[in-house]
This record gives structure tokens, C-alpha cells and sequence, in this order.
């Protein structure tokens, strides 16, 4: 068991993953593909699309990039650090391209609309530059990197959702799986890239989410995360009968929420990200309303002052953020609360960093995704103000909100002790066979002895007996 204090400054675990499936029937054209991913769950999901997409045009994947014909890599540009990760991964990328001619390396994802020119032109870096809307064009574009040309395609959509494309589920253990039900971004916040590198919002159509979801649990899957950029402002407008809500032929986020628990109540059913403006009551007793629905909602702060708000352009303050945190906790009393927070924004006082932390003392957050600010070129907030907070203030504050987190974290996980969580078993632990691991309804990781009664994939009652800072102990009742 690892006891030691987890830093939830952001989850890094699975940051440069290679992704691997197995060939497709009939399909082979001998060429092999390497696609790492960066980022958020978002970034993995379109991944497994671009996987799919390859795949039908007959490639395999593999591990190892210097086996590879093309070399994709899957980009964030939320973050300073997470490009300059990226930069430094294509160096060796183009070293590889020095032994083998023919590679092909591309860029997808969000810092490729960003970086276009400085990737092809000015660094050539790269032969492919791809953004989120155009993986179809992905098999035309290497087509004419064959042909001796550099291709792009950064075009954003406000129609592509994917919706007819089965992704091929990567690295998957075969329980959990992610699955994108809108894309894109209409909130402007201030220090955001995403509305400018992924496009406009626009839902996918409900009946297409619910087949996947129904599909990937007759596969054995049992646990589906339903992802945007911004779930609570999910729309669907449909003339057909059966998709109708209260709301007459207007399908909201409550009522796919209801449609995809009603698949099996053996599916259990997450969701990511929410955000404060948007998330309604008819959510939160819809949650309230079914079992497989997870007590779990990961809501965004940011600040805790209501002026940094109005400057990161969050279009809502202090009093409503609170509202609505007391309407989980009216509503859903069991509920587990996440958030972000970012440090050291423009012009942020000392006073109000402290409002950032008695918000934390008023949530008692489960656990927390802790930034320092990072300008992003071409944002609001890198076009409007001055990014004047001294790097050594960002950082000791970000400490000062990490402490804070960390004492409520574990605060939160000691008040289950003695409680019965039901936990679907996900596989091994990652300190040894002999002990199972799997999350429970509010998403904390629970530990438990192996039992042979039991295996991946199955729910198991587990008494909760002890905890570290970041891991539930028990054994099955």
C-alpha cells in the first residue's frame, strides 16, 4: 500500500500512453501506426476514433514508434507545460525520421489548429497537421504525405459529432469506457483554448449515444462515462417520436441521463464535466432518481472571489456557485464532489486567493484537479490583461490550495469508514494480485482482498475498515 500524500496538482497517469489494438479481419495493408495521447479524457476518446478510422483503412498499431510507418500524437494545449511535453516528444520523433524517410509524424488535437504554421513551417516538425473535426480526412491526408506533400487540415465543424463511428475501445480493460456525447465549447472563458481549438458546441444525436452504450454493455462493459466539454448544455432537437422529453421534441442532459441508466440497471453511468452555469436541479434529481447513476459531480470553481470569476469569465459568482453546491448536497446528500482550481490568476489578490480556500472549506471537495495559471496565446485573458502574479506567489499559493485539498480528501474518505460501498471490481490492484481494486459510487478507489467468488467486472459490497490518504480498505460482506 502506498500511505504516502497523493499531489492532485493533475492526474498524470496516463499522459503519453501508446495505444495498442488488435488487427482488423481482412484489413491489413502492412503499415503500422504509433498514437500517443495527451490531455484530457477527451483527447483518449478521440483517439479511439482516430484508431477506428486507421483502422478500416487496414493499419495496426503498435508499441514502439521506431516500428512504426506513422506516428500520430494526440495533443493538449490547455496547459504550457502540456506543450512544451509535446515539442520535446516530436524532437524524437523527428530523430526517428532521420533512420526511417518514409515516416509519417502528425499532430492532432487541439495544438494543432493553435500551431499549424510553426509546426510545418517554421520548426518542420511535422508532415500531417490534423484538428478534433477532421480525423475522416485522416486516411486522404497520409495519401498525400505519400505523394510527397505536406498536409493540413485544421477545419473546425459545427456538425461533426462522430456519431456513426464506433470507437475501438484501447488499452481498455473492458469494464469502463469513455464515451463522447458532445463537442465542442460556447463558454468563453478567459483562459481557455478549447472554444478556439475545438469549435463550437453541438450535441450528438441521443439514440446514437445510446446504442454505443447498449452495445458496449453487451460486450461486458459496466460502466460508461458520458463526456463533453460541457454536459449540463447538452440539446438534441429531434422530430422523432420517441426521443420527446417534457420539453416536447427538445432532448436535455436530464433526460439522456434517463435514457441511458434505463439501458440495464447493471450499467452504471458517469458523467464529465459540469459546469456551474448550467447544471440544473432536473439533473441533480435525476441522479437522485436512479441507482446506476453515480453520486458523483466533478464541478469546476476556479476561484472562490466573485471579481477573479467575472475576469476569468466564468458567468457566474461566488453566491451561485454555492447555490448550487447546496443543491447537490440538499438533493443528493451521498454526493462526492471534485472541482478545479487555478492559482495566481490576473491581478488576484492575496484576500482573494483566501476566498478561493473558505470555498474549499465550505465544499470539503473529495478531491481536486490544483493549477497554477498559465497564459495561453490568443485567449481572452492573454489579450485583455496582464499576466502580473510573480511565478513564486502562483506557486506558494498553489501549495497553500494543495495542503487545504489534501486535509479534505482524506477528511472525506475517513468519514467512510465503517460504511458498505458497492465497488465494481476493475482488476488487480497495483501493489499486488492478491488484492482487488475497483471505484466506488463516488468514484473512490476501494482495496480489497481477492475473493474467488467474485472477479473483474462484477460488483462486490465491501466494508470499508481503513484508508490511506487516497484509497479506501476493506473486505467484502
Amino acid at each position: 500500500m502506498n500511505f504516502t500524500i497523493p499531489d492532485k496538482t493533475h492526474d498524470e497517469s496516463r499522459q503519453g500512453e501508446a495505444l495498442i489494438l488488435e488487427p482488423a479481419d481482412g484489413k491489413a495493408s502492412g503499415r503500422k501506426l504509433y498514437i500517443e495521447s495527451y490531455g484530457c479524457a477527451m483527447n483518449f476518446s478521440d483517439s479511439e476514433i482516430v484508431a477506428s478510422i486507421l483502422s478500416d483503412n487496414g493499419f495496426e498499431t503498435t508499441g514502439d514508434y521506431n516500428n512504426a510507418d506513422v506516428i500520430f500524437i494526440n495533443t493538449c494545449s490547455i496547459r504550457e507545460n502540456a506543450e512544451q511535453r509535446v515539442r520535446n516528444r516530436l524532437r524524437e520523433f523527428t530523430i526517428a525520421k532521420v533512420k526511417n524517410p518514409g515516416l509519417v509524424v502528425g499532430v492532432l488535437g487541439c495544438m494543432a489548429e493553435r500551431l499549424k504554421s510553426k509546426f510545418l513551417e517554421e520548426e518542420k516538425l511535422v508532415d500531417v497537421v490534423v484538428g478534433p473535426d477532421a480525423y475522416r480526412d485522416l486516411p486522404n491526408l497520409i495519401g498525400k504525405v505519400d505523394d510527397g506533400q505536406k498536409a493540413v487540415n485544421v477545419l473546425l465543424s459545427r456538425e461533426e459529432t462522430y456519431a456513426d463511428i464506433n470507437p475501438v475501445r484501447l488499452n481498455s480493460n473492458g469494464i469502463n469506457a469513455f464515451v463522447s456525447i458532445m463537442r465542442g465549447c460556447d463558454n468563453m472563458c478567459s483562459f481557455c483554448v478549447v472554444p478556439f481549438t475545438r469549435g463550437r458546441e453541438r450535441s450528438r444525436e441521443p439514440q446514437s449515444i445510446v446504442k454505443e452504450c447498449t452495445e458496449l454493455f453487451n460486450q461486458g462493459y459496466r460502466e460508461v462515462t458520458l463526456l463533453g466539454q460541457n454536459v449540463d448544455s447538452y440539446k438534441w432537437k429531434s422530430e422523432v417520436e420517441n426521443q420527446k422529453s417534457e420539453d416536447g421534441n427538445v432532448v436535455n442532459f436530464a433526460n439522456l441521463l434517463e435514457m441511458v441508466a434505463l439501458i440495464n440497471p447493471e450499467l452504471r453511468v458517469r458523467f464529465s464535466t459540469s459546469h456551474p452555469k448550467d447544471i440544473t436541479d432536473e439533473v441533480l434529481y435525476m441522479i437522485a432518481k436512479y441507482d446506476n447513476i453515480c453520486n458523483y459531480i466533478h464541478l469546476p470553481v476556479q476561484s472562490g472571489n466573485s471579481r477573479v470569476l467575472e475576469l476569468m469569465n466564468r458567468t457566474y459568482d461566488r453566491e451561485w456557485y454555492v447555490n448550487r453546491i447546496d443543491a447537490i448536497r440538499r438533493i443528493i446528500p451521498e454526493c462526492a464532489i471534485s472541482t478545479d482550481v487555478i492559482t495566481g490568476f490576473c491581478t488576484e489578490t492575496d484576500e482573494e486567493h483566501r476566498d478561493t480556500l473558505s470555498m474549499m472549506d465550505y465544499v470539503q471537495y473529495d478531491f481536486a484537479y490544483m493549477f497554477m495559471y498559465s497564459e495561453r496565446p490568443g485567449t481572452l485573458a492573454a489579450k485583455r490583461y496582464a499576466d502580473d502574479i510573480p511565478d513564486a506567489v502562483k506557486s506558494a499559493r498553489l501549495k497553500e490550495v494543495v495542503a487545504k485539498q489534501q486535509q479534505h480528501s482524506f477528511a472525506r474518505l475517513q468519514a467512510q469508514l465503517g460504511k458498505v460501498q458497492r465497488v465494481l471490481i476493475e482488476g488487480f490492484s497495483k501493489k499486488s494480485d492478491k488484492d482487488y481494486c475497483g471505484r466506488s459510487d463516488q468514484n473512490s478507489m476501494v482495496v480489497f482482498p481477492v475473493n474467488e467468488n467474485y472477479k473483474p467486472g462484477q460488483y462486490v459490497n465491501v466494508l470499508v475498515e481503513k484508508t490511506t490518504t487516497a484509497t479506501l480498505i476493506g473486505r467484502v460482506v
